[in-house]
């Protein structure tokens, strides 16, 4: 061996020992970073050409991106039920299955005793902050401070103009813990300050970092044109640039979390990950997969997902693992030696992300109801069950196989009856769980 490549060798090795020595001596720091109805391709690390993302494609190269990571639904509410629980949300009952809007946002939410993470990982002494949208219940008895986070700093209701912060009925929603609050500036940039303070003043201890942008939900307001304000009128409205502006400001909000990570010397001991809450909507590129949020086809609920962990997951892993968000709630916890109270329906991933090619079979199900129409689905192993909703009797019922299929333009429905028949089983089984863990609830 040349003596440079020998001494290479031997540093590398003498800082993976000493980072396995520090995890030995201290849990991990923790961090999930999660976008809001971004699509699928809306990453450079995921192809995208007209959106720059580098802070977020640097923990890919440092990391390993999921190929196949899901969110827990294809909307905003249940999927941060089901992170903050680490369970399938549809075992808190049915208004957490969905999105709380102006009809019940003020009226029902997730209870502390419901939540796991951030009391877990309290108890377990960390200092614990989320940054961001909420949106699993408005009254002080569902807000973050009463689930165990020490600081908390965003809005508790869906969506909000990015430069006044105000909910689309002009109520004011940006909060310094329990006190409404007014501050100048573009939301996705607060947000990204407050983070990278919090792990700033966090250093010295084992902490949890939970930042849910608002970014990139309508309003579609770019950063850097305080002029543009939304109104009821224009909410929705928006084009392509501004949403990529959008989300090249949480890139760069991104980056100042990881910046402060590196400035203090934690990052070598902080397992980082950064996802989506559900499929992107209409200016959103959701790469090859068909649909969009609310439905629960790949478009709706396929979302990336990029971690580093320095020393434990192999720099520009690819990672073919089947998850969903509540797998990353077991995960932490595992990492943390933290207790949860409940069984998890989560995961611990460790394992594959020590090794991404250690990938196992689990299955995952999905079930949305929008608009009067129930909308079903398991994936297990290659293969994607869907009761479309749509007829008396849940017809049509469709089966893709994924693997060579992942838009789910080929229905094999028709020519594996009982393979959609035993997944159609599979499923009804999970349902009736679930609904007997709601009724108890």
């Amino acid at each position: 061996m040349r003596r440079r490549t020998f001494l290479q060798t031997v540093a590398g090795a003498t800082a993976v020992r000493a980072a396995a020595q520090t995890r030995t001596e201290r849990p991990p720091n923790l961090v999930f970073i999660m976008a809001d109805d971004m699509g699928y391709a809306d990453l450079g690390c995921y192809g995208a050409t007209d959106i720059r993302t580098p802070h977020i494609d640097r923990i890919a190269s440092r990391g390993a991106r999921f190929t196949d990571c899901y969110a827990n639904a294809p909307i905003c509410t249940p999927t941060r039920v089901g992170f903050l629980t680490g369970q399938y949300q549809q075992r808190f009952g049915p208004e957490l299955e969905l999105p709380l809007g102006p009809h019940n946002n003020k009226t029902v939410g997730l209870l502390p005793s419901q939540s796991e993470l951030p009391g877990a990982l309290k108890r377990a002494g960390y200092r614990t902050g989320a940054f961001g949208k909420w949106h699993v219940g408005w009254n002080p008895e569902y807000r973050p401070l009463a689930h165990g986070f020490d600081e908390y700093f965003g809005t508790l209701l869906g969506n909000a103009d990015m430069y006044t912060h105000r909910y689309h009925d002009d109520s004011e929603d940006l909060w310094d813990g329990n006190d409404v609050v007014e501050r100048e500036g573009y939301l996705t940039e607060l947000l990204g300050e407050r983070a990278a303070q919090f792990v700033e003043k966090s250093a010295d201890d084992p902490f949890f970092l939970y930042l849910p942008f608002n970014a990139v939900h309508w309003p579609f307001q770019p950063p850097g044109h305080p002029e543009q304000l939304a109104t009821p009128e224009n909410w929705r409205d928006g084009v392509r640039e501004d949403y990529a502006a959008m989300v090249e400001s949480m890139d760069a909000a991104v980056g100042q979390v990881v910046d402060a990570l590196e400035r203090t010397g934690t990052a070598d001991n902080t397992l980082l990950v950064f996802t989506n809450d559900n499929g992107g909507e209409r200016l959103s590129d959701n790469g090859p997969f068909f649909h969009t949020k609310a439905t629960v086809f790949e478009g709706g609920v396929r979302v990336p997902a990029v971690a580093q962990w320095p020393g434990v997951i192999p720099e520009g892993a690819t990672c073919d693992q089947v998850c969903a968000s509540m797998d990353f709630t077991a995960t932490f916890l595992k990492a943390a030696g933290a207790e949860p109270r409940a069984a998890l329906d989560g995961v611990d991933l460790r394992g594959v992300l020590e090794d991404p090619n250690d990938t196992f079979e689990r299955p995952l199900f999905w079930r949305v109801l929008r608009d009067g129409r129930q909308q079903r689905a398991a994936r297990i192993g290659k293969w994607k069950y869907i009761d479309d909703g749509i007829g008396a009797r849940g017809l049509p019922e469709l089966l893709f196989d994924l693997e060579t299929d992942p838009g789910e333009r080929k229905n094999f429905y028709y020519r594996n009856q009982e393979l959609a028949a035993d997944m159609r089983r599979q499923y009804l089984a999970w349902e009736r769980d679930v609904e007997a863990s709601a009724a108890r609830a």
